[in-house]
């Protein structure tokens, strides 16, 4: 077996998180031209990484050997939201998906339609006839926020407008915090993100436990009669479900999906989208393609193993970029191009080829719930 593609560089000297983070389209673009290949290794975390930026390496990765790369234990998402589904690893993980999967499939799926289509018709019925500019961006990101306290936490922003403003302020101050330096600091007048992050947590969970005792109908309900693992895994779930990164990747979603149909030059693809549910769902499909809410993913290989032929040392890393897997040129042909019939075409029944949301064994549980906030 050969090496991976790259340097991986020294501890700390080497590490190019910061060139990763900063612009992670030309840091993989780059690299690529440089390697002639979509896989090569760098220094990300101060740990070496393998980068997949195919199809192939992806599906390599998340679904054949789902099993011998995992999630990260010290990933600040388990520091921030504990062990849950996105966090835990083997057989934890199984049970847990086992033990959610019914909340976010059939009956309780079809039970929310009628409150997702009255919260999508009361935000969003002005844009489309006060005639001033708007940033879609914001209008989409407060509907995600109502679509998701509403359904997790049933808390209505109509029935409840200050017990929701106070939730968003929270799960806005704990996902900021998140993302800043993990450096848990608090002086006079002073707290550094992360502190402030982890305060934002201990008033969230207060609520969420408040919930959880007090509150027996819907999603809610139905989560605290689960047979979870621990006393403390109902609220850390919907901690995960109600923070502000769901409503984040929908507003993204519906962003690009506003820009690319807007102007007379594709009046006759929403016309066909409004018309034809399979287009639609197409248009959906390579708007995720082009434009994914999310980076990405990172493993760490638990053995001594291989990815598209590549030694993959234990404890490396590897990173999937979803950017560059759906630029794929080997799988989806003028990959830069906005072309929804590939989807019906050429591509006909690979959707599987995608990891917005992840891919494989450990894909995101409410994939099903997101196609109908969509749609």
């Amino acid at each position: 077996m050969s090496k991976l593609p790259g340097n991986a560089g020294v501890s700390l000297l080497g590490d190019k998180s910061l060139d990763f983070y900063r612009d992670p389209v030309c840091f993989y673009r780059q690299r690529i031209d440089k390697h002639q290949g979509r896989l090569f290794q760098c220094r990300l975390l101060n740990r070496p990484t393998a980068f997949i930026c195919s199809v192939q390496g992806m599906r390599e990765l998340l679904c054949e050997k789902s099993g011998v790369f995992l999630k990260d234990p010290t990933d600040l998402m388990t520091n921030m939201y504990g062990d849950t589904i996105v966090t835990t690893n083997g057989e934890e993980a199984c049970l847990l998906r086992l033990s959610l999967h019914s909340l976010f499939t059939g009956a309780c799926l079809e039970s929310w339609n009628d409150y997702i289509t009255s919260v999508c018709e009361r935000c969003l019925k002005d844009l489309s006839v006060n005639g001033q500019p708007e940033c879609v961006y914001s209008v989409f990101k407060c509907l995600g926020t109502e679509l998701v306290l509403g359904l997790f936490l049933n808390v209505r922003a109509e029935e409840q407008p200050e017990l929701f403003q106070e939730i968003t302020d929270l799960c806005t101050q704990h996902w900021h915090g998140l993302i800043s330096a993990p450096v848990n600091v608090k002086i006079p007048l002073w707290s550094s993100g992360f502190c402030t992050a982890l305060e934002a947590r201990d008033k969230l969970m207060e609520i969420i436990k408040d919930k959880l005792q007090n509150d027996t109908h819907g999603f809610v309900g139905s989560l605290g009669s689960l047979p979870l693992p621990d006393s403390n895994s109902a609220s850390q779930h919907l901690l995960l479900f109600i923070s502000a990164l769901i409503p984040k990747a929908l507003a993204s979603l519906l962003t690009s999906f506003t820009l690319v149909l807007s102007g007379n030059e594709q009046e006759e693809v929403r016309r066909q989208a409004m018309s034809d549910t399979g287009y639609l769902h197409n248009v959906l499909l390579e708007v995720q393609r082009l434009w994914p809410p999310f980076i990405g993913g990172r493993r760490i290989a638990d053995q001594d193993t291989t990815l598209l032929g590549f030694n993959v040392p234990k404890g490396h890393g590897a990173v999937y970029i979803s950017h560059a897997i759906h630029r794929d040129p080997e799988v989806f042909q003028q990959p830069e191009k906005f072309l929804p019939e590939r989807w019906s075409g050429r591509n006909k029944g690979q959707e599987h080829f995608l990891c917005s949301f992840g891919n494989g064994p450990r894909n995101c549980i409410g994939t099903k719930l997101t196609d109908v906030f969509f749609k």
